[in-house]
């Protein structure tokens, strides 16, 4: 029998489906809001080519994880990491997962801050310069934290979320069906027709021309981290009933394959409504026509429940990366505990309403964590954890993980030199992500 990791003594007891959801919910993130300007910079077939491509290395990333796993016995991202590198190889990958999943976080509440205020304001038909406290974001994301993060985050098992992230793939549903009527009704700009479509993608939606190469070069980090579920994988394969390597493979199959198809669906029919003047949030470009459209409302009220809840899923591995760190020897702790989950969520939120600029940062901090977390770490804990006499280093499966690696590094360099790009000539084109 695998033993199971310290910690987590418990028995597994989430379905194949309440799996599914909460994978699903931890690989969408708000970049499904970026991909329709993805495929604006690429094009319908460019676009679906990338993504296809991402989503097979992302099932090969999970099958590595998932391999080093069954032949060591462990099922925790760290101490995989522990058993390939000793001490430095259980802090990298720990300290990866902290820095990347709070900054997936910060981003939600940030989101949460700025269009909860605008939304409620729409609805209400509030005057926007009125000092209205509940226009206010910073008492509205600090209120979302408490009354619903907060509560969900100290569950036990990761394993109970699943209602919630049920709820919330179905918010993002709803975003796809609302995309698809809104496809439906006749565009109201009279530049996108047959005749300068080409030309409206080439000038894009800043009336200048692009350097189309390069904008197109953009999307692939965007793309590559479009699937980070990493953190997650582990510690939702704990918590399978029945779990063996390939039922988990199984669970992270079908969630990216549902991912892949909203994905490749919310940018198809955003960019196909609005062609080259797609801008990198899809829903403030529908905000243009009418910003009280009340169905554009729903769908940007449906995004704001589906990210908040998605916080929850991406705090559990931060907490047992902690764990895992500092307490590694030490039993479940129900005050240590409440402790993690209500630290993280201040500091996080004292992040998101005193220091908004510090977001920047940890853009850097995505495009060195996430390569590590989905190409490089699989890669190199499974050449250091499977035994040579099972797979020698000249094998095609450690050939392959090799190259694997250095793919993610290849990323990383190239989202880092798009950051500095961007920093140094004052635009945005590289956000978007996870």
């Amino acid at each position: 029998d695998v033993p199971r990791p310290i910690n987590y003594p418990f028995e597994g007891k989430t379905s194949f489906g309440m799996s599914v959801f909460n994978l699903g919910n931890a690989i969408m993130g708000s970049g499904i809001l970026g991909l329709a300007y993805a495929m604006a910079n690429t094009g319908i077939l460019l676009f679906l080519f990338l993504l296809t491509v991402v989503a097979v290395l992302s099932c090969y990333s999970i099958h590595l994880l998932l391999k080093s796993s069954g032949i060591v016995g462990i099922r925790a991202y760290e101490q995989l990491g522990y058993r390939a590198f000793g001490t430095p190889g259980k802090m990298a990958a720990g300290i990866a997962i902290t820095l990347q999943n709070i900054g997936a976080m910060s981003s939600y509440l940030y989101i949460v801050k700025s269009e909860f205020p605008l939304v409620i304001q729409a609805f209400s038909r509030a005057d926007p310069t009125a000092d209205l406290w509940y226009l206010n974001g910073n008492y509205l994301v600090v209120m979302v934290s408490i009354g619903v993060i907060l509560p969900l985050a100290l569950m036990k098992q990761l394993g109970y979320l699943g209602y919630t992230s049920g709820f919330s793939l179905s918010c993002m549903v709803f975003f796809l069906s609302v995309i698809y009527k809104k496809f439906q009704i006749p565009c109201p700009f009279e530049e996108f027709s047959a005749a300068n479509h080409t030309v409206s993608v080439v000038y894009g939606n800043t009336g200048r021309l692009r350097a189309f190469p390069l904008q197109t070069a953009y999307t692939i980090p965007i793309l590559a981290f479009a699937f980070v579920c990493h953190p997650e994988v582990l510690p939702i394969y704990t918590e399978l009933r029945n779990p063996t390597q390939r039922r988990m493979q199984h669970v992270s199959n079908l969630s990216i394959l549902v991912m892949y198809t909203m994905y490749f669906l919310a940018a198809l029919f955003g960019y196909l409504t609005f062609y080259g003047k797609t801008e990198t949030e899809l829903l403030h470009t529908y905000s243009r026509i009418d910003p009280y459209d009340t169905l554009i409302l729903c769908v940007r009220l449906a995004v704001l429940t589906a990210v908040t809840l998605t916080v929850p899923i991406v705090l559990f591995p931060v907490r047992r990366a902690l764990n895992q760190m500092f307490f590694a020897s030490k039993s479940f702790n129900w005050l240590r505990h409440v402790a993690i989950a209500v630290t993280l969520l201040s500091f996080i939120n004292m992040l998101v309403i005193f220091a908004p600029n510090i977001l920047g940062i940890f853009g850097v901090i995505g495009a060195t964590s996430a390569p590590c977390l989905i190409f490089i770490f699989p890669a190199i804990f499974y050449i250091r954890i499977v035994p040579k006499e099972q797979e020698p280093m000249h094998s095609i499966p450690k050939i392959l993980a090799a190259c694997f690696a250095g793919l993610g590094v290849a990323f990383m360099i190239m989202s880092l030199s798009f950051i500095i790009i961007d920093w140094t000539t004052g635009s945005s084109n590289s956000g978007g992500g996870h």
